[in-house]
Formats: structure tokens, sequence, C-alpha cells
């Protein structure tokens, strides 16, 4: 914009003044910035941290030749895509049924957080992470990692199987994806537990679970809601 010569040279001069005022305060604000980590508040405004899609109350069901294989349900749903990457966050955590051929439940997960990145095929699970399967064993954890295409899941973590008569723990574990076979990296030990609930001596370490080929029929999903809400 030009500025017309109408005025005397005071104006000119009040006008250059004011100019020179707003340049220095742009300057101390940059620097403000910069003492405050430029690179973070950047960070912080990317478009790039914030989810391109979101959902409440999400219910979903995958299929397979047209039978239900998993159920999915969670209160937040947000996606994300960064750097090529793109992955689903469950902040406020998650429950996932896992379903044979004829729709028996043959195992649960639930957890308090949850990621699932698409292009991995794979699953991160946190937090009071719970496992169940059909035998209605229990796996607990804080960390667990879910590969869909080995459809094996694996932690690092302090684990706790819970059995009908016996508490296993230790430190790592893998197993398939339904905890029929499943291995205590790094086992601590063993209690047992009799009917009427009173604790026996504490034996040696146990490493893997034991296979039952005919595990017990499970309701229907429609009938199953308080097995799939495992506490």
């Amino acid at each position: 914009m030009k500025i017309q010569k109408s005025g005397s040279n005071s104006l000119i001069l009040l006008k250059n003044t004011g100019i020179a005022v707003l340049l220095a305060g742009a300057a101390i604000l940059f620097c403000a910035c910069e003492s405050n980590n430029l690179a973070e508040i950047k960070a912080f405004s990317s478009p790039e941290n914030l989810p391109i899609q979101e959902a409440t109350n999400f219910e979903t069901t995958v299929t397979d030749s047209g039978q239900i294989r998993y159920s999915l349900k969670a209160p937040k749903l947000y996606r994300y895509e960064n750097d090529g990457q793109s992955y689903f966050e469950f902040p406020e955590g998650i429950d996932i049924v896992k379903y044979d051929a004829k729709k028996n439940i043959t195992s649960t997960l639930r957890a308090d957080y949850a990621k699932q990145f698409e292009k991995e095929q794979r699953w991160e699970a946190k937090n009071n992470v719970v496992v169940t399967n059909a035998r209605g064993d229990s796996l607990k954890t804080e960390h667990l990692i879910l590969d869909e295409k080995s459809e094996k899941i694996h932690t690092e973590e302090f684990v706790k199987i819970i059995r009908e008569d016996q508490i296993i723990t230790g430190i790592g574990l893998t197993s398939d994806q339904d905890m029929l076979n499943w291995k205590i990296k790094n086992p601590k030990g063993v209690i047992y537990v009799s009917v009427d609930n009173t604790n026996k001596k504490q034996t040696g370490p146990q490493t893997e679970g034991q296979n039952n080929t005919n595990p017990p029929e499970l309701p229907n999903p429609v009938e199953s809601d308080k097995a799939v809400r495992f506490k």
C-alpha cells in the first residue's frame, strides 16, 4: 500500500515509527517462541497430529466368507495418517471378541488403550490387558502385541495366567490368538488353588498351557455379554 503525501513530515514519521514498533514486537515474539521450544509448538499445532477421522461408541464386525470372525467395541476411535503410516487409536479402551465358524466365542481381548497399525497388520494393547480363552483361562498383563499375519500374541512384560485351579506368573509370553497354546518365557511360579479357594503350597514353574481339543461351547454372541466384558 502507498502512503499518500497529504500530511506533514511529523505524520509520516509517526507512521514509520509505528511500523518499526510492530516489527520489533514480531521479533520479540519470535525469540520467545524459540525459547519455548519452537519445534514442540509447531508439532503441537501441526495438522499431521490431528485425527482425520473419529467416532464415538464405535462397533463393527469383521467377516470372512460371510462368517463373523471378530467383533469390536470401543468408546472412542481416532484414525491418523502421519508420514505415510496409517493407524487407529482407541484411547478409552477396546473389547475384541473372536468367533469360530459356528459363531462360538474362542477368545476375547480387553484393554484400556489400544492401537491398530493397518499396513503392519499389528495391534498393540496397553494397560489392564485381559485375554480369555474358551476354557475360561485368562491372561493379565500391561502390554500385549497381536500379529494378525502370524495369528500370534506376545509380550515381554509381567504376565499372570489365571486358571480354575492355579495362578501362574512370569515375565514374557508367546501364544496363539485363542490362548490355547501358550508359553511363559521366564516363569516365576505356580500357586494351586483348591475347590474351597484355600491355597496349597507353591510348586515348580509351569511354562506351557495344556491343549484341549474339545473346548466347551460358549453362548452365541447375543447371550455372552458378560463373557465379553470379563473383569
